[in-house]
């Protein structure tokens, strides 16, 4: 039976943890020079109706180094900008490809491709969630804090996406969260009711209550795609959730700070810390390449290659 990514509950804890396993066994052998090729002669339609740096960039060398290839296909050059039915692009997709990986606006556009679809979908980005990031975001913090066990993430800024998916993180790996944002900015209420059953969970408008005693303080953009008409409203009501060294003071001494990244330095974060945890930074940058190689691996490739012990 075909599996999709189309958010992170659609995996269980076991899934995700064997992708981690296999995430950071991934990255060893390419440290290492070895190549891994599991998916030769397979196919990862991308689409791509947002603009991307590091989605792009992330799975098309991720297929390659996995033996595969990458087609790149943006609205504008296929019948999908043209009106073509989400439904009938997923049924010829599924005779021509692999896989789908799809950067869109709408979920419910990704959840359909899913539904029509006889190949695995990945989410590469919608306006609700963002499991790719956060999946490697999860890789970066084993790396730095060596478990997800009991390692509380705060999470300051606009109550997006990326919010979104670290909540479902949350739910999924039984994980301490909290998360400040102001009020009109809030994430999704349902997955905020959901880890609030969780008792380690916080949300609040206050920045420096949800990082009291945080391992790790993350941000994004205050002002995402599609957002631009919103941009000055945005910065006088996130005004105070700067991620600078006063707000760092109540964290824990050995916090580190994460960012998605695009960052703009002097807004959500300052240019100092921004500099002081970049290491952090372009690791997490660098894992969205390991994180999706894994995730290929398993929804594209042999069962044998990459089952779930």
């Amino acid at each position: 039976m075909k599996r999709d990514f189309t958010k992170l509950l659609d995996i269980t804890k076991k899934e995700c943890d064997f992708l981690l396993k296999r995430a950071r066994h991934i990255k060893g052998l390419r440290k290492k020079g070895k190549p891994w090729q599991p998916l030769a002669g397979k196919s990862l339609a991308m689409i791509f109706e947002k603009a991307s740096t590091r989605t792009r960039l992330s799975f098309e060398a991720g297929m390659h180094e996995l033996g595969g290839h990458a087609i790149f296909l943006s609205p504008s050059e296929t019948q999908i900008g043209r009106g073509e039915p989400i439904r009938d692009t997923a049924r010829v997709l599924s005779r021509y490809v692999n896989g789908v990986m799809i950067r869109t606006y709408s979920q419910n556009i990704v959840e359909d491709l899913a539904k029509w679809a006889a190949i695995p979908v990945i989410n590469g980005l919608s306006d609700h969630c963002h499991p790719c990031q956060i999946l490697s975001d999860m890789l970066t913090i084993q790396e730095y804090k060596g478990s997800l066990k009991n390692v509380k993430v705060a999470y300051i800024g606009d109550g997006n996406n990326v919010a979104n998916s670290w909540l479902e993180a949350a739910v999924l790996m039984e994980m301490p969260f909290s998360i400040a944002t102001p009020k009109g900015y809030l994430p999704d209420r349902e997955l905020t009711d959901r880890a609030s059953r969780n008792s380690d969970f916080t949300i609040t408008d206050d920045p420096s209550e949800a990082v009291r005693d945080a391992d790790v303080i993350y941000t994004d953009v205050w002002v995402s795609m599609g957002q631009e008409s919103e941009k000055t409203a945005r910065k006088k009501a996130f005004r105070g959730y700067k991620i600078d060294d006063k707000l760092l003071g109540h964290a824990r001494r050995d916090a580190i700070v994460m960012h998605c990244l695009p960052a703009y330095r002097g807004q959500e974060i300052t240019d100092e810390v921004f500099e002081r945890f970049s290491e952090v930074i372009f690791t997490q940058a660098e894992n969205r390449l390991h994180a999706q190689k894994a995730l290929l691996e398993w929804l594209l490739g042999k069962p044998s290659k990459a089952s779930v012990e």
